[in-house]
């Protein structure tokens, strides 16, 4: 059989300098779907992981060229033999796992992203063949090593079945990507510790993740209270379907609401203190979700190694097959639909897409970027016409670049805040030969431009 012909948005470093590329797919197997994909999400995982910083995989080494995206919809355009799930023309959607053991406790419960061998959609190994790459192996340095897995900035994926989500035909594709992402990382915790009708939900942050899962806990029947910092974000939460709105620099608010919440879902990406929330807690028996990759995570991570579920903080990422294609449903039942908040960019403009997600602080916005990934969207993906993507080494307005003493004691610690992707090759040197792994843009700052050189 031959392999499927795609085109791919890869970069080559940790500049993130995406560039259009041919690529190949594996040939379609007997329970594998062919997908003509539509739109893909970039997400902020997208971002560091492509800059070989992944806040989840922090000791894999990113392997390149590398073609990130986790959160794609499209059509499917062919079947294998076997396959029972799908026929040609449905709507499908791929998130984060593309293959697991499917025999372990954890799969068996229909949580395989607990599997200790599960497959992330891309710069993961395939040890079954049910994700494998075309080709299998490559050749780097003299050294033959595995290839890694494309993500969904390409034209087209070949995805198993069992890990592909049917997207109901009346649910709009554009804004499938990213439930595949926040929609089930919000509602995965929901459904784990029995949200229902009357639950009380606390939403700790009112970013994108915030915003999905307050509309996802209205839909589920909860009495959800948004939680900020300040007032600045009130209308926001109401906007979303907030039933309350607590700011927590008012000490007369949260002291009203001590003891009154059953689950809380922290989505703050950077080291906070989380005793206010905690306080919040009705009972022995609530939880305190910790849903950000931060300290607070990896402490919750070894108290439930050691307490198991009676700890009332504990920690969720992304969710399994079963509940991902529950939250899709459960978005295209209500009315009206549950709509991440997106923004639909073209294929060209995605290294703007990645400066502007760098360069905000994690948590700030709402939208998730949409790529339109063919031409009936919009865009030109044959081999017969292509548009580049503006190179990050021309910017639209000329920049320099300056070291600064560092401020942030990132030998201590290093918080979400302070990952900023390298735009150039001397950043991305000061990277590498940081002795704590991470780069800290309080290093740098943007020297005054050269008027002659606009």
């Amino acid at each position: 059989m031959e392999p499927v012909q795609i085109m791919a948005m890869a970069c080559n470093d940790k500049c993130c300098d995406f560039k259009p590329v041919k690529l190949q797919r594996r040939p379609v197997g007997d329970f594998d779907v062919l997908v003509n994909l539509k739109y893909c999400g970039v997400c902020h995982t997208d971002v560091d992981a492509a800059a070989a910083k992944s806040t989840f995989l922090p000791i894999m080494k990113c392997k390149y060229p590398c073609v990130p995206g986790h959160e794609l919809a499209g059509v499917v355009e062919k079947v294998g033999a076997k396959v029972t799930k799908f026929q040609v023309g449905d709507q499908l959607g791929v998130g984060c796992l593309v293959d697991s053991c499917l025999e372990c406790a954890a799969c068996r419960a229909g949580e395989e992203e607990n599997c200790q061998r599960a497959v992330f959609t891309y710069q993961s190994d395939d040890w079954s063949g049910r994700a494998a790459p075309y080709p299998a192996t490559r050749t780097v340095d003299g050294q033959v090593e595995k290839s890694p897995l494309l993500g969904g900035y390409s034209t087209k994926i070949v995805v198993h079945e069992y890990f592909a989500v049917k997207i109901p035909g009346s649910f709009p594709l554009e804004y499938a990507g990213p439930v595949m992402c926040s929609g089930i990382t919000m509602y995965s915790p929901l459904r784990r510790y029995g949200a229902t009708v009357g639950t009380h939900v606390g939403i700790v942050g009112l970013g994108g993740l915030g915003v999905m899962g307050i509309k996802l806990a209205k839909q589920l029947g909860c009495v959800v209270t948004a939680i900020s910092r300040s007032e600045a974000k009130k209308e926001l939460a109401t906007r979303a379907g907030a039933d309350h709105y607590l700011a927590t620099a008012a000490a007369s608010q949260m002291e009203a609401a001590r003891n009154s919440l059953d689950i809380i879902l922290d989505t703050i990406p950077t080291d906070h203190d989380i005793s206010p929330y905690r306080s919040l807690l009705a009972s022995q028996a609530s939880k305190l979700v910790i849903l950000g990759i931060n300290a607070n995570f990896t402490g919750a991570f070894v108290a439930r190694k050691l307490l198991g579920n009676i700890c009332r903080v504990q920690i969720s990422g992304i969710g399994g097959i079963a509940a991902t294609q529950e939250v899709i449903e459960l978005c295209d039942q209500a009315e009206p639909k549950i709509l991440p908040e997106i923004k639909i960019m073209p294929v060209h403009e995605l290294n703007s897409i990645f400066e502007c997600l760098a360069e905000t602080a994690r948590g700030l916005g709402i939208c998730y970027w949409m790529l339109p990934t063919t031409r009936a969207s919009g865009m030109c993906w044959t081999s017969a016409r292509w548009t580049s993507p503006q190179p990050r080494s021309a910017p639209r307005r000329p920049r320099r670049w300056q070291r600064l003493p560092c401020s942030c004691r990132c030998r201590a610690r290093c918080s979400a805040q302070h990952r900023s992707f390298p735009r150039s090759a001397q950043q991305a040197a000061a990277f590498t030969a940081s002795p704590v792994g991470c780069f800290c843009p309080s290093r740098w700052a943007l020297a005054p431009s050269n008027p002659s050189s606009r």
